[in-house]
């Protein structure tokens, strides 16, 4: 069943009061809280919630009650935002070869488990072109070999502005971004990367876990910076590792990792369950 009224993301310098004035202010217009999350770091001093309102008794307009809450904003100097239940978030996502974690996204969305509209599928390589057709979805082949790297990651990004994408997510997109890419589309690039980071960065991440005879391997759904796979962490999964286990072994178990943890990291995101907190991301679970 779809929720319809707000959801509030917000972060401050930690203080007194803030809990009870968010409450006060949401009651004072007949609102209901009907979740209420928050964590005070005490070692930066900061104040983070999530909250979601219902608004069907709001004495005033819904337009009036978020520009009305600017007040009290401004007073806790936070930075916060609000949307509007029921949506969903226009949402791109760009492949290369392998297919598994793009399906695991198409198959949660088409369940209703992810608030998405897929507008496209983008890849450098034609893969996954047959995967985005069975599902009726436009795909975009890119080329982005050589000397036109950089004028594909052009193309990419016009594809993304004229959909008016909100989320972009890396599913198995074997391409480096490069910063300026990065920085315009900042806290809406999600990335999966096929080891528990911070071990393991760029490619081939199994075969050097192999090598080091780890007992543990994982995989981690990520922010996009432009520092190679560094950006702040959403969700990790980990799965055992048996000493007769071969690199393909290692692929095929990570496999299971990288589905669940970018499934995770997706459904976090487009429910306003992540605040980004310089090289961290504050996660509110379901």
């Amino acid at each position: 069943m779809e929720k319809h009224g707000l959801i509030l993301k917000l972060n401050c310098p930690d203080q007194q009061g803030i809990v009870a004035k968010i409450a006060n202010y949401v009651a004072g217009h007949m609102g209901n809280l009907t979740e209420f999350a928050q964590f005070s770091d005490t070692l930066g001093g900061k104040f983070f919630a999530r909250l979601e309102i219902d608004t069907l008794s709001l004495d005033v307009e819904l337009d009036d009650f978020v520009k009305g809450f600017g007040t009290l904003g401004r007073s806790l100097r936070a930075d916060w935002h609000f949307r509007a239940l029921p949506y969903r978030m226009r949402t791109a996502v760009l492949v290369t070869k392998t297919d598994h974690c793009l399906n695991e996204i198409l198959w949660r969305a088409e369940m209703g488990e992810l608030p998405v509209e897929i507008t496209s599928i983008i890849g450098n390589r034609s893969d996954c072109k047959a995967m985005a057709e069975r599902y009726g979805i436009t795909f975009h082949q890119i080329s982005m070999d050589g000397a036109s790297r950089e004028n594909g990651f052009r193309q990419i990004k016009s594809i993304l502005d004229e959909e008016n994408v909100e989320l972009a997510v890396l599913a198995r997109f074997m391409q480096i971004l490069p910063d300026w890419f990065c920085d315009a589309y900042r806290g809406q690039l999600i990335n999966i990367h096929h080891s528990f980071l911070p071990a393991f960065i760029g490619a081939n991440p199994y075969r050097q876990a192999h090598d080091r005879g780890v007992k543990l391997i994982g995989a981690t759904c990520h922010y996009v910076t432009g520092e190679l796979d560094a950006g702040p962490i959403i969700e990790q999964e980990v799965e055992r590792v048996q000493h007769f286990h071969s690199p393909q072994d290692l692929a095929r178990l990570g496999r299971n990792c990288e589905r669940t943890a970018l499934a995770k990291g997706i459904r976090y995101h487009v429910n306003d369950r992540t605040i980004i907190d310089g090289n961290r991301a504050i996660v509110f679970p379901d």
